[in-house]
């Protein structure tokens, strides 16, 4: 991630960045549940893998430029953590959200709770936390999950259509306008 935002960020031309999985069944569905007992087996391990996630997490928020997530699918745990680093996400109606932690005898870490709570409220944050459910995105747009869903077919169109909307305005004003809405987070 942090190699492609570097080239994303030295290219001139390049005004957005449309973040989107492989495929159609997911955005990311987040981490290999599976391999918990390996990523995660002592301190030193658990601390490694979530350097990792912290690192890819903090380049999508320093980003000069507007990050747009096209999801569609799963998109689930750590990789909704990702999609909530996005300036803007915009989904297909077949996706679908939520937290597993709950259900996994795991906390979401403090950074992806608070971006939650930065985007969903604190109510809403808990209900999503607490039930450990999964949400379409009918109820993930209702929520705040997500700005915008339109039928699959018509994602890629959407995004595009949002990107070069993006291209057209001023970028100074554009990059001005990140800053005062990061720091009116703060």
């Amino acid at each position: 991630i942090q190699k492609a935002f570097d080239a994303f960020d030295a290219a001139e031309e390049v005004r957005s960045v449309v973040m989107t999985g492989a495929g159609d069944k997911a955005f990311t569905a987040g981490a290999d549940i599976s391999q918990f007992d390996k990523n995660r087996a002592d301190a030193d391990a658990a601390e490694r893998y979530a350097k990792i996630s912290r690192e890819a997490r903090e380049t999508i928020i320093g980003f000069r430029k507007p990050v747009i997530a096209m999801i569609r699918g799963f998109c689930m745990g750590g990789g909704l953590g990702v999609a909530l680093r996005a300036d803007v996400r915009i989904a297909s109606s077949d996706s679908q959200f939520g937290i597993p932690a709950g259900r996994l005898g795991i906390a979401y870490g403090f950074d992806n709770v608070k971006a939650l709570v930065a985007l969903v409220g604190p109510g809403v944050a808990k209900q999503i936390l607490f039930t450990a459910r999964r949400y379409p995105a009918e109820t993930a747009l209702r929520m705040g999950l997500i700005e915008d869903m339109v039928a699959p077919e018509d994602l890629e169109a959407t995004v595009r259509g949002y990107a070069e909307t993006i291209a057209e305005n001023a970028p100074l004003s554009v990059r001005a306008s990140k800053i005062t809405v990061g720091q009116a987070l703060e």
